[in-house]
C-alpha cells in the first residue's frame, strides 16, 4: 500500500521529500513516547545533540540541531533526563540514519538501531521497561532541545 502510494505520487511528479510511514498496526516493535537527550557520533566527533520524541525496539525520532546525512552510521548515546541537572548514563547503540528533513530551526531525524550485541540489546529492553513503568506527566525538563 505505501509503495502504491508513492508509486503514484511518484507518477505525478511529486517525489519532494516523500517520507513513508508505516502505521502503527504494521510497525514490528510499539513507539513509546520519551524527551531523552542524545547524542550522535561519528569515527567518534559528535555531529549533532538533541532530544528524542519517540523510542523503540527497533529506533528512534529525535529533533537535533544539525543535518546528518541519509544513510550515513552513527552511535547514538541515549539519556534520560530526571531534572534540569540530572541525565542517566547514556545507552550507546549503533544505528544508520533513515530520514532527516529540516524542522522549524532544526532538524527531525530517524534512526533505524543496527543489529545490536546481547547486552546492548539487554539494556535497550531494561530502557524501554522503565519507559514503560514510568510515567513522566512533568513533560520536557528543559526548553532547549539540544541540552
Amino acid at each position: 500500500m505505501i509503495a502504491e502510494n508513492l508509486r503514484s505520487r511518484r507518477s505525478a511528479g511529486d517525489n519532494v521529500g516523500v517520507v513513508a510511514s508505516l502505521p502503527s498496526s504494521e510497525r514490528a516493535f510499539p513507539r513509546h513516547a520519551v524527551d531523552a537527550a542524545i547524542t550522535l557520533a561519528r569515527g567518534g566527533e559528535v555531529v549533532a545533540r538533541g532530544r528524542t520524541r519517540n523510542l523503540s525496539r527497533g529506533g528512534l525520532c529525535a529533533v537535533v540541531g544539525a543535518a546528518v546525512p541519509r544513510g550515513a552510521v552513527v552511535e547514538v548515546g541515549i539519556s534520560l533526563v530526571f531534572s534540569a541537572d540530572g541525565v542517566s548514563e547514556p545507552l550507546t547503540l549503533p544505528a544508520r540514519v533513515v530520514w532527516c528533513t529540516s524542522f522549524s530551526d532544526a532538524e527531525q531525524i530517524g534512526l533505524s538501531f543496527l543489529p545490536l550485541d546481547p547486552t546492548q540489546a539487554a539494556y535497550l529492553d531494561m530502557f524501554i521497561r522503565y519507559l514503560v513503568t514510568h510515567d513522566d506527566d512533568g513533560g520536557p525538563t528543559s526548553d532547549d532541545p539540544f541540552g
